[in-house]
């Protein structure tokens, strides 16, 4: 479960997709299948949202993890490696940024 809290001890990392219409329902499968099948499991992975705009040509996932070392050796892995390369196919242009959370509401 998500917690966003500037107490809560954690990693946020807010990634943004360009994609089109046409791409949109191929990335969000494959975000889904990212998350459900590798990304949850890796060690310091704490919760995760996928998120997508009405005109469908935009996603934004949120994810949390216990340290951005966690966060950074997830993205390391083969398999992420390759997952990403995916990705990078299907939209126009990605951008994973790391935050801290400073307030809550």
């Amino acid at each position: 479960m998500l917690t966003i809290s500037p107490d809560t001890e954690c990693q946020t990392v807010i990634s943004t997709f360009e994609v089109t219409p046409g791409t949109c329902q191929d990335l969000l499968d494959a975000l889904n299948d990212a998350y459900d099948s590798f990304i949850r499991h890796q060690p310091g992975f704490i919760a995760g949202a996928i998120h997508v705009n009405d005109a469908q040509i935009r996603i934004a996932t949120y994810s949390q993890w216990r340290r951005r070392e966690d966060f950074q050796a997830m993205l390391r892995t083969e398999e992420m490696r390759k997952r990403n390369r995916h990705i990078n196919d299907l939209c126009k242009s990605f951008e994973p940024v790391m935050y801290e959370v400073v307030a809550g509401y």
